[in-house]
């Protein structure tokens, strides 16, 4: 089940109420007559089945609320009374099937703007993937992958792809382009410094790695996981089960991929460069495209069962 809090103009609230109080997915409804001092109006609080929510911010779109007043979303963690197992039951579909596209367009436009924490973790992952490949540990690439923060950039691309939002897209790819300039370029000036203090050289860097050679080895086998990764991501993106990220970040070699880069070019081994970057490229390509995908797919089929829920009225209808 998800909260909604509305801020409602006076005008619109006759309006609203008429949107939520019929529908048979809306439970414990309440309105404050007077409630909202910024826009000013009533303040409605409705439990809503998290199937019916994106039918029912499309409506209350409509109707203007989105630009003259104010909607929060709150996750409920339980809701055991009656009236919510029965609002539940009546919503079309599955509460994992379903998807709000306002909640994800929303947190899409957030993880698009960079921010110094982002950056921060990005060149920590690269540094440790640095390491990674100098000590040949697969530990330390696990440790990586789960730290770096660029699958938020990929997913925000991938929803401004979907969704036809050029700005979020330009923005979303931007960060993820000035993210990995950054990180490997700081990489590589601390990997110079260990070239000049004798811990790190080009035999080292070019020996056999059997654990992580794979690095800077790309086959077609870095596009399959790097493709199955960017749909799971984007799944438990729009299905709100953020614990199922963390295997998306240990199974895609984006940072172990800018860090063996790194270490490369600061001893000149030639050699993994273009590996390196054909690795880096084929997983964020991959993860896009697989994201881009499964956005389109959820969108046509959500859209599908929420038509048959409200099919328009016949004169509405294409031919």
């Amino acid at each position: 089940m998800l909260h909604l809090r509305l801020a409602v103009p006076d005008d619109l609230s006759a309006e609203v109420l008429a949107v939520l109080e019929p529908d048979h997915a809306v439970c414990n409804l309440a309105v404050t007559r007077g409630g909202s001092l910024k826009p000013v109006g009533d303040l409605v609080e409705a439990d809503i089945a998290r199937e019916a929510a994106d039918g029912l911010l499309s409506r209350l779109r409509t109707l203007g609320l989105h630009d003259r007043g104010g909607i929060t979303i709150f996750t409920i963690e339980a809701s055991p009374s009656r009236n919510a197992v029965e609002a539940e039951r009546r919503a079309p579909g599955a509460p994992d099937d379903a998807v709000v596209w306002d909640a994800v367009r929303d947190g899409a436009e957030g993880q698009s703007h960079g921010s110094w924490s982002y950056y921060v973790f990005l060149c920590l992952a690269t540094l440790i993937a640095s390491v990674a490949v100098v000590t040949d540990s697969a530990i330390l690439v696990v440790g990586a992958m789960v730290v770096g923060p660029e699958f938020s950039a990929v997913a925000a691309l991938s929803v401004g792809l979907a969704l036809g939002r050029p700005r979020l897209s330009v923005r979303a790819l931007g960060l993820l382009v000035r993210g990995f300039a950054l990180a490997i370029g700081v990489t590589t000036l601390l990997a110079l410094l260990a070239v000049a203090v004798g811990w790190l050289d080009a035999a080292t860097v070019a020996a056999p790695r059997p654990m992580t050679g794979f690095i800077y080895r790309p086959d077609h086998w870095s596009l399959v996981v790097a493709v199955l990764a960017g749909a799971a991501g984007v799944l438990s993106t729009t299905a709100g089960r953020s614990n199922a990220l963390v295997g998306v970040f240990i199974s895609v070699t984006t940072v172990p991929a800018a860090g063996d880069f790194s270490v490369a070019l600061a001893t000149g081994a030639w050699s993994q460069l273009g590996g390196a970057a054909a690795q880096l490229g084929i997983n964020l390509l991959g993860m896009t495209v697989a994201g881009v995908l499964t956005l389109l797919l959820q969108r046509a089929l959500w859209e599908r069962l929420l038509r048959r829920r409200h099919p328009a009225p016949a004169g509405l209808r294409r031919v």
